[in-house]
């Protein structure tokens, strides 16, 4: 990726929102959709022409992006499970819990759900794939994102 570190947004009609990415040097550090451009923000960067691609319906991974993730260890560890979804597949968060060896499923969840509904770089962390826990995007946009995976 290596582009300059800054803001970069669009507006997305699919969304009826925009989609804006924080960026330092080759690593994302947000994903949001703000209701509104921010007047500093560039429209050009590579990513945001893949998650333009993504949001006209062509399926992608984008499990080669680095990102600066800086959240408490146990919300990264429910993070990092999150971003192995493969498009198209759900989950639960009891589920989640289950695939992270340093919770417990029964006693953990409201730890999944944390982590979900804080998640800083979402599309990318998919966390609209987790059916029955919160996300860090905006319930219209979860909804889309949800419709066009299929989920």
């Amino acid at each position: 990726m290596s582009e300059a570190a800054g803001i970069y947004a669009r507006e997305s009609d699919y969304l009826d929102r925009c989609v804006q990415i924080g960026i330092a040097g080759d690593r994302v550090l947000s994903v949001s959709f703000p209701a509104s451009l921010a007047a500093d923000a560039d429209p050009d960067h590579p990513l945001l022409d893949r998650l333009f691609e993504y949001l006209a319906g062509a399926p992608d991974e984008f499990d080669d992006i680095e990102l600066a993730l800086t959240v408490p260890t146990d919300q990264r560890a429910v993070l990092d499970a999150v971003r192995e979804l493969a498009y198209g597949d759900q989950t639960t968060v009891e589920q989640l819990a289950r695939r992270i060896p340093t919770l417990d499923a029964d006693d953990d969840r409201d730890r999944v759900r944390t982590a979900l509904d804080e998640n800083p770089i979402p599309i990318l962390i998919p966390d609209h794939r987790v059916r029955d826990g919160p996300s860090a995007v905006p319930p219209k946009v979860e909804q889309k994102l949800r419709s066009l995976e299929g989920l």
